[in-house]
């Protein structure tokens, strides 16, 4: 009889103590056996972590975590690496998807006769009312001069032809496309930004006049506009990126992305910069600060020059290869003051575009006017890549955010001594001094100008080499990155950048639960593996949204 007292009076203390312990959690994903970087101020790395509400839960231990939650969907990562997903601080979202993947692709063309020959075969298969091409590069042709437009007209004589730079800011234009959108040698405004030769036009126009032509092309229906960004960002989540900064929108781009983000079409994040124009300026700035998961409006784009490649890029003394020429101030002191204004009146941050030393120094002192001192409104000078070491300390001074694009050194480095000269190139791509000036900088890839890979922009901001390995010791080493700087540069460097740092960028429990699995550590694989390093898995809000296929 006792003996029955004993095992009941036992049960019933068995169960006490099972109901006091704490009920397990239900998770929608639980990872296991990894390598998880946090990017937490001490770079923790744990080996578990779980997923709830489209949060991160916790992270830590595999006891831990299989203590505090139960999932169906428990994966082993069997020592795989796990990071934030991949931040690009800088790039043209929508440029790319409505631009490139409707126009012929003449990136790496070696010579002006195959960029001619990729635009023929792409109008072959593709007929349209207008001929179009985007990613030349005159660098990469015999004797590096720009072409003029003598082959393109013989070979379209009757279709307006445009062909964009890689950078963006030149275009090379036939007569057709000349006379279609009205423009002669008579109008001084263009003249000013032409190549002339013996009076006459070559086709060659840079700055707003390559505007003008960019616009004149035929805009897509919306349903291949839909098509194209569907297809874009799956070109972004198979490279790690779950949120984009996409530079220089209008107020159609900015709905469009917003409707199909709010109806699941979309699941990129992006961060939208304004490009200055009145509709923007009356439908969001005056309106404040528009934010959502999926969408943050908070910051105006502007131009101060053109870029370095094209001899656009305003500099304090000419160019060494030009000794006439300058550069050139696309934005006056005036209108940028005006903007910045605004900006500060509604709580936007401003981002101008600065390549020379010449627009880095009237940029910085302009926002110097407006910011005074010591701030936390972040406002940016995008590319800063040639800043003169007296300048360097206004960064500092007005805690400005310099948002660099790594591999922009290692694509201009062929070429950019000869453009600014023995002494002004260790001016600059001096990332490591733009990042001690405030102890943080966002880096971008400014695609489609460079190709969509976060791990390229690591790997150039720590090798400075291009993927040959070249040169043997690396461009101007004195200013690479090591690979924690590189890798908070693409995470939560760039989150902070776009004012996201308390929802993203690091895997600390209650923020988003967007993170990348990788096949390779690229904190620790030799840095000639980073650049073939693969995205296995790319997760938003812990949605699975690109599986590397088999």
């Amino acid at each position: 009889m006792k003996q029955s007292y004993s095992i009941v009076f036992l049960l019933f203390v068995f169960l006490i103590l099972q109901s006091c312990r704490p009920m397990k959690q239900h998770a929608e994903i639980i990872l296991l056996n990894g390598t998880i970087y946090t990017l937490d101020d001490s770079m923790t790395k744990v080996e578990a972590m779980a997923v709830r509400n489209g949060r991160i839960a916790a992270t830590g231990t595999n006891t831990y975590i299989l203590q505090q939650f139960t999932s169906e969907n428990t994966i082993d990562l069997h020592g795989k690496p796990v990071y934030p997903g991949f931040i690009d601080s800088h790039a043209h979202f929508t440029g790319y998807a409505l631009g490139t993947k409707t126009m012929a692709g003449l990136s790496g063309a070696r010579s002006e006769e195959e960029m001619i020959e990729r635009v023929r075969q792409f109008h072959d298969q593709h007929p349209s009312a207008w001929v179009a091409g985007r990613g030349w590069d005159q660098n990469l042709w015999p004797g590096k001069t720009f072409p003029d437009n003598s082959l393109l007209n013989k070979v379209f004589p009757d279709i307006p032809a445009v062909l964009i730079r890689i950078d963006g800011h030149a275009i090379l234009a036939n007569s057709a496309a000349i006379s279609a959108l009205g423009i002669t040698e008579t109008n001084l405004a263009v003249k000013a930004q032409a190549q002339l030769v013996n009076g006459r036009f070559t086709g060659l126009f840079f700055e707003e006049t390559a505007d003008r032509f960019k616009e004149a092309i035929p805009p897509q229906s919306r349903q291949n506009m839909v098509k194209f960004l569907s297809e874009a960002e799956t070109d972004c989540f198979s490279f790690g990126l779950t949120t984009v900064a996409d530079a220089g929108l209008t107020k159609e781009r900015v709905l469009l992305l917003d409707s199909l983000q709010n109806s699941g079409y979309l699941n990129i994040r992006v961060y939208a910069m304004l490009e200055p124009s009145e509709e923007n300026i009356d439908h969001f700035i005056n309106k404040g600060i528009c934010e959502t998961n999926s969408l943050n409006v908070r910051s105006i784009k502007l131009y101060a020059d053109g870029a370095l490649g094209s001899r656009g890029a305003c500099l304090l003394r000419p160019y060494s290869d030009d000794p006439d020429n300058f550069g050139v101030i696309v934005t006056s002191a005036d209108k940028i003051r005006k903007y910045c204004k605004l900006a500060y009146d509604h709580g936007y941050q401003v981002n101008t575009h600065c390549i020379g030393d010449s627009a880095n120094r009237m940029v910085l002192n302009i926002y110097g006017e407006f910011l005074k001192g010591k701030n936390d409104r972040r406002w940016r000078i995008e590319h800063a890549q040639v800043v003169d070491p007296q300048d360097m300390p206004m960064f500092q001074k007005y805690s400005i955010i310099p948002a660099i694009q790594s591999t922009h050194a290692t694509s201009d480095m062929y070429w950019a001594g000869d453009r600014l000269g023995p002494e002004r190139i260790n001016n600059a791509y001096a990332y490591k001094t733009l990042l001690e000036q405030n102890g943080w900088l966002p880096n971008g890839t400014d695609f489609p100008v460079e190709k969509i890979s976060p791990l390229l922009s690591f790997y150039a901001a720590v090798a400075r080499k291009d993927l040959k390995g070249w040169p043997e010791q690396g461009f101007l080493m004195g200013n690479a990155l090591s690979r924690e700087q590189a890798l908070r540069s693409i995470t939560i460097w760039a989150a902070k950048a776009c004012f996201d740092e308390k929802i993203k960028g690091s895997l600390e429990a209650g923020k988003l639960a967007d993170f990348v699995i990788l096949d390779n550590d690229i904190m620790e694989i030799p840095l000639t593996e980073v650049p073939s390093t693969t995205i296995l898995r790319t997760y938003i809000s812990g949605q699975l949204v690109f599986e590397k296929k088999k």
